[in-house]
């Protein structure tokens, strides 16, 4: 404003000094064509720098009306940077388009694994990271609730869990669920035998006993060290990755249920995997992060014996061969002293570099672990101090496991390929009636898995 006044100013005392020299010359007699000349020039060169003063006043207030827009414009961006950056940083996930996913994954070809309802793919975005991409096809779950997951675990950071990157939503389409990618691929490739595996290859027991050790800190992390206390209850080999160095890796953590710290148990449906799942699945009276130890339990038994925990064995068609449940097998073995007799057949010997102390912890640990009756059943955080040598490993009870084997049998004998879960329930509750709260004769489960867990 100040500089317009100037300018007007300016103006009018150039306008007056002409004026004031054409009466000073009319008034002596001095008009002549050069003087009237002389004042026109002037009085150009005045219009001239009148209307270059108003002009670069418009422009000087055009500019400052505009720098408030200007600096917010750079202000958002600049946050939008800050803000992406510190994402990054913190691992936070972020949300990707559909697009970004189908040019990373090359049109979602190069499939890592399929499940029952969700297959994985590798992909490389544009900066060069590898990621593993998780398609969810016919979830029962909106948006609503899948973001809310997604939100439930965007603060769990831990070394040995698998981090998630992002997540993608369609709107009457699939969800997808971005994860870092794992080079050394799943467990289950690495300790069974190439009769039950094809790509299978032997883990050298120095990192068995290492990743026995890793699930139980990524675990103990997930029930006692989150907010919320989070139960994966899907521990198995096929769900514990391996990084370049071979450490594990738990993948499709906190995408089941959530337990508040003063919870002790929840009732949910049934979910997990047939060889992996605690009796109280079928006891009905709720369950808590003792389910996962039952689980991990089952892992360790197998990263020891390099086979599944219930299998089929002998020659000939089904009909002709028998259920072999290897944790009745690994008690019988250590009743007898033979403890060493459960190794996978591959690492024994001198050169497989196998402890029998180290053995003997990780079969006392699942032991304890595969308890019948929960509470007797360790901590994760006890089964680390175990597994560190911290803590004394007691002898473990004897258990029946009548709950587990007439599971596994069950399921794998029913026609429809469903788990054949109250005629197991039934007797499991004449198996253990002080666990059962709840008649089991009009129980109904629902196989319903996580959105963020299909298999």
């Amino acid at each position: 404003m100040e500089a317009k006044k100037a300018a007007v100013v300016v103006c009018i005392a150039t306008t007056v000094l002409l004026l004031a020299l054409i009466l000073l010359f009319s008034f002596l007699g001095m008009l002549s064509k050069t003087l009237f000349t002389v004042v026109a020039i002037a009085f150009a060169v005045v219009v001239v720098i009148a209307v270059w003063l108003f002009v670069h006043h418009a422009i000087i207030n055009q500019r400052r009306k505009s720098a408030p827009v200007r600096r917010s414009v750079v202000v958002g961006e600049e946050l939008r940077l800050e803000y992406s950056f510190l994402q990054k940083v913190a691992g936070l996930p972020r949300k990707f388009s559909y697009r970004t996913l189908e040019a990373a994954t090359d049109n979602f070809q190069a499939l890592l694994g399929r499940g029952s309802s969700a297959s994985v793919f590798k992909g490389i975005l544009d900066d060069g990271t590898a990621i593993a991409v998780k398609r969810i096809e016919g979830t029962e779950h909106g948006d609503k609730e899948f973001r809310s997951e997604i939100a439930a675990i965007a603060s769990i950071q831990h070394v040995n869990l698998v981090r998630l990157l992002g997540y993608c939503l369609i709107p009457g389409g699939p969800y997808f669920l971005v994860y870092e990618f794992i080079h050394n691929g799943s467990l289950e490739n690495w300790i069974f035998s190439r009769e039950e595996c094809s790509r299978c290859r032997c883990l050298p027991w120095a990192l068995r006993y290492q990743v026995a050790i890793d699930v139980a800190k990524a675990l103990a992390y997930l029930h006692h060290d989150c907010r919320s206390r989070v139960l994966h209850l899907d521990i198995k080999p096929e769900n514990i990755l391996l990084d370049e160095s071979f450490r594990a890796v738990v993948s499709d953590f906190g995408l089941s249920k959530l337990m508040s710290k003063d919870q002790s148990r929840v009732v949910t449906t049934v979910r997990g995997t047939r060889g992996y799942l605690a009796p109280e699945w079928l006891l009905e009276n709720g369950i808590s992060e003792k389910s996962d130890i039952y689980s991990y339990g089952m892992v360790l038994l197998e990263l020891v014996g390099g086979r599944r925990n219930v299998c089929l064995v002998g020659d000939g068609d089904r009909s002709q061969r028998k259920w072999s449940y290897f944790p009745r097998i690994v008690a019988e073995k250590v009743r007898e002293g033979r403890i060493m007799e459960v190794v996978d057949e591959r690492l024994r010997g001198e050169g497989g570099g196998v402890e029998e102390k180290q053995v003997r912890t990780l079969v006392d640990v699942a032991l304890w672990c595969i308890q019948e009756k929960a509470k007797l059943r360790p901590s994760m955080a006890r089964a680390v101090d175990m597994l560190e040598g911290r803590m004394a490993v007691d002898v473990p009870p004897e258990t029946q496991m009548i709950v587990v084997d007439l599971l596994a049998i069950d399921q794998l004998n029913s026609d429809d390929g469903r788990f054949g879960l109250r005629a197991a329930a039934g007797a499991a509750s004449q198996a253990c009636p002080s666990e059962s709260k709840h008649p089991t004769s009009s129980s109904t489960c629902s196989l319903a898995m996580s959105a963020l867990s299909g298999r």
